[in-house]
């Protein structure tokens, strides 16, 4: 779609050269026509469990491959991750550089403790995927009616404090709650993220820019703050 290619556009024209990509719906062909078009990032392609990571290195060429959070987070309550560790080795052989998603910070904790051959970890917030017993446990024997959709204002501080527990690089994804937080607090998210986390970590950052310019003004707002400090 021309306006998708023109955000993409629009981030570059403001400094911003990663994509967190998904390659979902319309994603291989909009990116291939930004290619075309002269348009230039470094592609941190997600992996889900329906794509084939061998043909999206082949086709998209990009920087890193990172498996998805939804299958890491799967794997680790079903006990399974010893699979998940061996597409990390499978996907290191393709030639790219290789990281773990998640929403849980002892996802983090127990991939350190053992050692996985990666070299970053994306990490959630917001814990997403907890299961409705969990949820049970957190909310006081209560479940909401979309438990998928709750964002505890509890969490960002313990995916904090996992990311800076390993010398990997990490990106924080979800600050802003996927959109749930007002403009008010806006840059205190932004704030807080980067001061919680390692001078060599990131952000990524999702943009809905049809109200407002949202790409313009996350871009000053971070290197208002990075200038800062």
């Amino acid at each position: 779609m021309p306006q998708l290619c023109e955000v993409l556009h629009q981030a570059n024209s403001w400094g911003i050269n990663a994509y967190n990509y998904h390659n979902g719906g319309r994603s291989p062909q909009d990116y291939a026509r930004f290619v075309a078009e002269g348009g230039k990032m470094h592609l941190i392609a997600q992996v889900t469990a329906q794509d084939d990571a061998t043909a999206m290195v082949r086709n998209l060429k990009p920087l890193a491959l990172q498996r998805r959070g939804e299958e890491i987070d799967l794997a680790f309550r079903n006990g399974t991750m010893a699979s998940e560790r061996e597409w990390c080795k499978r996907a290191r052989d393709l030639g790219v550089m290789v990281g773990v998603g998640t929403h849980k910070p002892e996802v983090i904790t127990l991939v350190e403790e053992q050692g996985w051959d990666i070299d970053f970890y994306s990490g959630c917030v917001y814990n997403r995927t907890r299961t409705p017993e969990e949820w049970r446990k957190e909310l006081n024997g209560q479940l909401m009616e979309m438990p998928g959709d709750i964002y505890m204002q509890s969490d960002p501080a313990r995916m904090f404090a996992a990311i800076r527990q390993t010398a990997k690089p990490c990106f924080a994804f979800k600050i802003l709650a996927a959109g749930r937080i007002a403009d008010g607090g806006v840059e205190q998210a932004f704030r807080t993220a980067f001061a919680s986390i390692k001078p060599i970590d990131g952000v990524y950052v999702g943009v809905f820019p049809q109200r407002k310019d949202e790409l313009k003004e996350n871009a000053e707002l971070v290197h208002r703050i990075l200038t800062a400090s």
